[in-house]
């Protein structure tokens, strides 16, 4: 019940601070020139923003079983995204599902069993074997490693980080808000600092990150340290600890999405999330910064 408690406590903090940065943002999208080209596209995210904003916090406000909800239904859904990405068969399909639901609700109703804390060799054999299992029974000699590395790979990705929605408690509002507003930092950051230092002859923070992303420059690191750092604060939740493993999910989470399209040859993980694409497109920094952050806090 304490726990319940805290999160609500968390929620409470956090909801003015989420409204005021969409109100904030609604009236500067609304008031942008029709000669934005991005003014359409920026529109469509924020309308999005204005639905998935209150589903996450309200989730969480109801405890572990709302977490647990929510850590599913965004698991079952991006999953699916991943298979298609990954041309993973039906039975590896159904594994990554299985494991969606599961994991979250272990973490929920028998949360010794899956304490990220003490995940031990058991935990890891089993998620191995269900990952080969199914390429193993198939008896596929031609595939069959592909297809068992990938579905390893999508349960530590996918699975397994979205238990700490229900094992972090508060830190996982924390946590969730802090990314949304890592995003908007490094947008930011990238846009402003970025375009000046490249105006000024390829300073240093116009650099691109990686090549798995353009778009990517350390100008936008700059911006997102600075907006993760605010919003740990202003919930109460600031320590260097989380706020570096929160900077690197939001940093690397999506580089790490964008390695997997590319290698799939598409752009988006979907195209039904207006202004994002798929859902994998918007919480690809969130799984990353959740794993990082029960490494860090459990």
């Amino acid at each position: 019940m304490s726990g319940v408690l805290v999160a609500g406590e968390t929620v409470g903090r956090a909801v003015p601070l989420v409204a005021g940065v969409l109100g904030a943002s609604g009236v500067a999208v609304a008031a942008l020139p029709g000669r934005v080209t991005m003014r359409a596209e920026l529109r469509r995210r924020w309308r999005t923003w204005a639905i998935a904003a209150p589903v996450f916090l309200g989730s969480l406000f109801l405890g572990a079983g709302g977490a647990c909800a929510l850590a599913a239904a965004l698991g079952v859904t991006a999953v699916s995204e991943y298979v298609r990405m990954a041309g993973l068969p039906r039975a590896e399909h159904a594994v990554l599902a299985v494991a969606a639901v599961v994991l979250p609700a272990l973490a929920w109703l028998v949360p010794d069993a899956v304490d990220p804390g003490a995940i031990d060799l058991r935990v890891v054999a089993l998620l191995f074997v269900a990952a080969a299992l199914p390429a193993l029974l198939a008896g596929d000699d031609g595939g069959g490693f592909t297809r068992a590395a990938r579905t390893v790979f999508a349960l530590w990705w996918i699975p397994v980080p979205l238990m700490g929605l229900v094992v972090l408690g508060d830190t996982a509002v924390a946590v969730g808000l802090a990314v949304a507003l890592g995003d908007i930092g490094a947008w930011c950051g990238g846009t402003a600092l970025g375009r000046g230092a490249s105006s000024a002859g390829g300073r240093p923070l116009a650099r691109r990150l990686s090549p798995l992303s353009p778009g990517k420059t350390w100008a936008g690191v700059l911006g997102a340290a600075g907006a993760t750092a605010l919003a740990l604060a202003a919930v109460g939740a600031f320590t260097p600890l989380l706020w570096a493993a929160v900077l690197v999910g939001c940093v690397l989470g999506d580089l790490l999405e964008s390695m997997v399209k590319r290698e799939a040859g598409v752009k988006d993980a979907g195209s039904w999330l207006p202004g994002f694409g798929g859902l994998l497109d918007r919480i690809d920094s969130l799984l990353l910064a959740l794993l990082l952050a029960m490494v860090v806090t459990v």
